[in-house]
């Protein structure tokens, strides 16, 4: 892994550029340079700043397409030969129009607009190829001050999504251990009473655990989450019986949709020890999964323990509700939205972020535990 890493690091990196906001910054870019180009050249006519523009963006958007088209090949180089590569390319694309400009400026273009003119805007006239030299000069000082900002800013971009990583698998870390502490509680408390229940209970735990060591760190699908979830309501049923009702509530979920791994489990969890352990009757927990307006919302609440029956646990251990706000925030930023709290007797968990989605695939609603509520 490490030395796949160091090979990574060894080699040409750029950005895409071909992106929609890509190009558009280059549009944009191209035509505040034209109009810096008109000032300074002192010409301040509507002829020299339409032909200085066209100038500038076709060779910004030439550029820009052929590092596009040769960018797989690039990368593929040492990041010397590929800088080198690809601040030649560029200087050639500048050079290129520079000289095409000058030949179709000082004989064909004057003469077709004359045409349509008694008074031609730009007579035929020799040649220039000191201003070609020029222009292809500060075309190619330009090209290295974009390739260095290019590759700085990729650099930038590798390293902070580097730090993602180690930031989620270290949030995720924190989590998983006091998932396992409840767990083996449960398993504990079968031992005696039905070892072949409780076998089939490690089993089901270690699929839990295979699950979440395969993806450490990462995102899984949310279907994927959410059957962890389920396995999780199994075990706990196994030990509160009727006293624990679980209602689901799913929209159809798209396939692509994906979710950072032990989100909904450990609020669940929350939900359980929290809210119906510790009262004799027991209770409802309601889960609900919607998409809408481009969002992914899951809600989950639970009853609050009246203060007299054994101790509050709605101000209990908040360490899971922390961790997942951290985990929402570094991934999806202020488009993510967490919020925890009581309302009308029940602690209500609310979170959402953007719906990031690539096919398709239904949900439904299902009811696991005493009974079908509401």
């Amino acid at each position: 892994m490490a030395a796949s890493e160091s090979a990574a690091g060894q080699r040409f990196e750029i950005p895409k550029l071909c992106s929609v906001n890509s190009l558009a910054a280059v549009v944009i870019s191209a035509q505040l340079l034209a109009v810096i180009v008109v000032l300074l050249s002192g010409a301040l006519t509507w002829i020299n700043f339409a032909i200085t523009s066209l100038f500038v963006q076709w060779v910004a958007l030439v550029g820009v397409g052929t590092l596009c088209f040769v960018r797989p090949w690039l990368m593929r180089l040492p990041p010397a030969a590929g800088g080198l590569s690809a601040w030649l390319l560029l200087v050639g694309v500048v050079a290129l129009f520079a000289v095409l400009a000058e030949l179709v400026l000082a004989g064909r273009f004057g003469n077709w607009m004359g045409g349509f003119s008694s008074t031609p805007l730009l007579p035929p006239a020799t040649p220039d190829w000191s201003l070609v030299l020029r222009t292809t000069l500060v075309g190619a000082i330009l090209a290295g001050m974009l390739l260095r900002y290019l590759v700085v800013q990729q650099q930038l971009r590798d390293r902070e999504q580097s730090e993602l990583r180690l930031r989620l698998q270290a949030l995720q870390s924190r989590i998983r251990p006091h998932f396992l502490f409840n767990s083996m509680n449960i398993i504990a408390s079968l031992i005696e009473t039905d070892p072949r229940t409780a076998e089939r209970v490690v089993e089901d735990l270690a699929e839990l655990f295979r699950a979440s060591l395969n993806e450490a760190g990462n995102q899984v699908s949310l279907q994927q989450e959410l059957d962890l979830c389920e396995r999780y309501v199994r075990i706990e049923q196994l030990r509160l019986g009727k006293r624990l009702t679980v209602e689901w509530k799913m929209d159809a979920i798209p396939h692509g949709v994906r979710i950072p791994l032990l989100t909904v489990q450990p609020l669940l969890e929350n939900a359980i020890y929290h809210g119906i352990q510790p009262m004799p009757e027991g209770g409802l927990v309601n889960v609900q999964v919607r998409m809408e307006s481009g969002r992914v919302t899951i809600e989950i609440d639970n009853p609050v323990p009246p203060e007299g029956i054994g101790h509050r646990h709605a101000q209990g251990n908040r360490m899971a509700l922390a961790n997942i706000r951290s985990r929402l925030a570094v991934l999806y930023g202020e488009q993510a939205v967490f919020d925890a709290g009581e309302d009308g007797g029940r602690f209500r968990i609310r979170l959402s972020y953007p719906l990031d989605e690539d096919g398709s695939g239904r949900g439904g609603a299902m009811t696991t535990g005493g009974g079908r509520q509401g």
